[in-house]
């Protein structure tokens, strides 16, 4: 802070702190400061001819402010929107001192500052409901000015609006740009929905490492930490499914976790290397069951984000109203490109992949090469709700094998406005059978892939001591709030979504990259 450069508008504000502490007002006061209202409240509940009139202590930040000689009107906002306060200088400095309002209230007050007010509400002649200031008080400084929005000919100025900036300041964002919190609000009633669902029918919230010493559950690049202690790799969790598994083995019924997860991977537009998933298992149920679990699931989430079982995402309207279509996978590939997966050959599928221009790599196996066809060709074609099914084995490492097709897995994939949203299996007990599957990831990740599944012999132990018949099924809930809140990308669903290092820009940086 020392070396920073300040702005003209900055060392204003910084001579206006010091101004506040010359006239004995502490700018940074330490003391509990009592709310009685809060802005959404007071309009809502507001009588005309109420008496006594109701008095209110309301704190929160200047937005703006008309200065009009011996009375001056402020917009003031707080954590549920905003209030108009009316500042009178008779009324706020009833005695012969008037410095509070000529002096701090004009001059040594910005817009961003927080401030507290007591007064009483009322309605002014132009019927707005407001407050009445009979005290302020200073709560804390702001030293940089927001860029709040100007308008002159018809233009506007100072808008918040670059992405860029906006997920890197996201704590201007909110302040500054209408209806952002309102998405984080609906993220919020969203996991509580879900978690009242599971609840409900009397499955455990649980929580499971996030340092883990073998990345396992899903096929991802994981980041790699070392332990000191225990001069050890570690590995972030790329997924919580195996330890979730080995409770369901322990004689839980039901467990699910809202899980911190994370991949070393590309960054886009649905994409960020720490995300948030949720994944529950319940004993004695299939896919089947699962299905019809997760569409009543979606549906009353829904509801009880927006009051309705339909979203606006862009163009596309889109209900969650149960059911939901089912279309095997096999089925899906036939259907958008004349294609039959069944029985095919590794080579005949990398063919067909080469010859419709599907980017595949050499170490990728038949799962991989029938995976990448779905998602160039099938999966973004799937806008309303429908479950995919029945995928080939080669592509499900941790599912049961279909009762009726050894080819196949019973395994199912959401689909929701061309992207994945849910997975889940008919999950695989059999230890042998998953043991021989662990065996072909390895081969695979000695053909190059790094994200081929590794070993869990412990994993492998727990289900040689017997796990019931289960289903299990994981959400991606970044992805669930961007359907829920109508957004097209990620990042304005998380409050801090990774950024690649912010450029300084100062003059040796400047000199350094004119010199490059």
């Amino acid at each position: 802070m020392a070396n920073q450069e300040l702005t003209e508008q900055e060392q204003v504000r910084r001579n206006s702190m010091q101004a506040l502490r010359d006239r004995g007002i502490e700018p940074y006061p330490a003391a509990e400061y009592k709310v009685t209202g809060h802005s959404a409240e007071i309009k809502e509940t507001f009588v005309d001819g109420q008496e006594p009139r109701r008095e209110v202590t309301v704190a929160g930040r200047i937005m703006s402010r008309r200065i009009m000689g011996k009375a001056s009107f402020m917009e003031l906002q707080d954590s549920e929107g905003r209030i108009q306060v009316y500042v009178s200088r008779d009324d706020l400095c009833p005695g012969e001192d008037k410095d509070m309002y000529n002096v701090v209230f004009k001059k040594l007050l910005d817009i961003g500052d927080f401030i507290g007010v007591k007064g009483y509400v009322f309605r002014t002649q132009m019927g707005e409901i407001s407050i009445h200031a009979e005290e302020i008080t200073v709560l804390s400084k702001s030293l940089r000015p927001l860029p709040v929005v100007k308008m002159k000919d018809g233009k506007a100025y100072d808008a918040f609006t670059d992405p860029e900036q906006r997920y890197r300041q996201r704590y201007v964002d909110l302040v500054v740009n209408k209806g952002i919190k309102d998405i984080f609000l609906k993220r919020t009633r969203m996991f509580n929905s879900m978690r009242e669902y599971f609840n409900s029918h009397g499955y455990v919230e649980v929580e499971t490492p996030i340092l883990q010493a073998i990345p396992g559950g899903a096929s991802a690049r994981p980041f790699i930490t070392h332990h000191n202690a225990l001069d050890i790799p570690l590995y972030l969790r790329i997924a919580d499914e195996l330890y979730l598994k080995r409770l369901i083995v322990g004689g839980f019924e039901g467990v699910y976790e809202f899980s911190k997860n994370f991949r070393n991977e590309g960054m886009d537009r649905t994409h960020n290397p720490e995300f948030t998933c949720m994944e529950i298992y319940v004993s004695y149920k299939d896919y089947n069951w699962m299905m019809d679990f997760t569409e009543k699931m979606l549906e009353k989430i829904c509801m009880d984000v927006n009051g309705t079982t339909e979203v606006q995402v862009g163009d596309n309207t889109i209900s969650f109203k149960a059911p939901y279509p089912r279309v095997t996978m096999t089925q899906a590939i036939l259907d958008k490109t004349g294609f039959d997966i069944t029985g095919k050959t590794e080579e005949e599928l990398r063919a067909f992949c080469k010859e419709n221009d599907i980017e595949v790599d050499e170490s990728f196996g038949k799962g991989k090469l029938i995976d990448e066809i779905f998602g160039e060709k099938c999966e973004g074609t799937f806008i309303q709700p429908t479950f995919i099914i029945d995928y080939p084995i080669e592509m499900s490492p941790l599912t049961k094998r279909h009762r009726n097709d050894p080819r196949l897995t019973e395994r199912f994939e959401l689909m929701v406005n061309g992207k994945e949203l849910a997975n889940a299996y008919s999950e695989l007990n059999d230890p042998i059978d998953q043991y021989e599957r662990f065996v072909e990831q390895m081969k695979l990740a000695d053909k190059g892939d790094d994200e081929a599944m590794i070993i869990d012999g412990d994993f492998i132990r727990a289900l040689e001591y017997g796990m019931p018949p289960t289903s299990g099924m994981g959400i991606g809930m970044d992805r669930l709030a961007m359907l829920m809140t109508g957004q097209s990308t990620i990042q304005e669903v998380l409050l801090f979504p990774q950024m690649r290092p912010e450029k300084k820009q100062n003059k040796d940086n400047q000199e350094e990259e004119e010199a490059e």
